[in-house]
């Protein structure tokens, strides 16, 4: 078991690997296991690196990512022009479903609404206008309200689980209740955690996942 010392070493330490971050102005502290990210970073996109990151390091159990993002003076936009290439982005990725999405920008920060039909949907949104420049964070608030309803679901969730070499089928249960899943079980690392979470949103008709998985290296 890693001490929250050696936890800490290891995050900084991925931190100043990641090519695609700058962590120059990152704070890391760990405390039974959970790792608080302080600071600031210079986009919306290294935010998300920077938390990415530290789940990669073995023995986090969870993260606080209490990062700021301070746009430099030549990124920041005023809100008509990032929500013009918002919806833009929402277009180029989802032209079929992109309408049923409505978005509000104000200071930099856009919130996703509407209704879809699939997770992806939701997921494809939120990644089209995080990458837009200008941007500081996203709110997704987003339904999934699906057409038909699912049938099976815990069997289906149960076999894609076996079939998916970065999980371990036996360690996690599968309860579902109508369009709704509650995952329970152990996992290895929070990579781990993550991709069991991931192939149950990938189940059709899925509304809501209630990950209760605990991290136990």
């Amino acid at each position: 078991m890693k001490s929250d010392s050696e936890i800490e070493r290891d995050v900084r330490d991925e931190l100043k690997w990641d090519p695609d971050l700058d962590a120059e102005d990152i704070a890391v502290s760990v405390k039974n296991g959970v790792v608080t990210l302080a600071g600031f970073t210079r986009s919306y996109s290294d935010r998300l690196e920077a938390e990415a990151a530290a789940k990669r390091v073995a023995g986090v159990l969870a993260i606080a990512n209490d990062l700021e993002v301070r746009l430099p003076a030549i990124d920041q936009r005023p809100d008509p022009d990032i929500a013009r290439d918002a919806v833009a982005a929402l277009k180029a990725e989802l032209p079929i479903s992109y309408d049923k999405i409505k978005l509000t920008v104000k200071d930099g920060w856009v919130t996703l609404e509407g209704a879809v039909e699939w997770q992806y949907q939701k997921t494809t949104a939120e990644n089209a206008v995080r990458k837009v420049k200008g941007v500081k964070g996203v709110t997704n608030v987003i339904t999934v309200k699906p057409k038909v309803e699912p049938s099976e679901l815990k069997r289906k969730i149960q076999e894609a689980f076996k079939r998916n070499a970065e999980v371990d089928a036996n360690r996690i249960t599968v309860e579902a209740n109508g369009s709704e899943v509650i995952l329970k079980g152990t996992v290895r690392s929070w990579i781990e955690r993550e991709e069991a979470e991931r192939v149950a949103w990938s189940a059709p008709g899925i509304t809501k996942v209630e990950d209760r998985i605990v991290v136990s290296p």
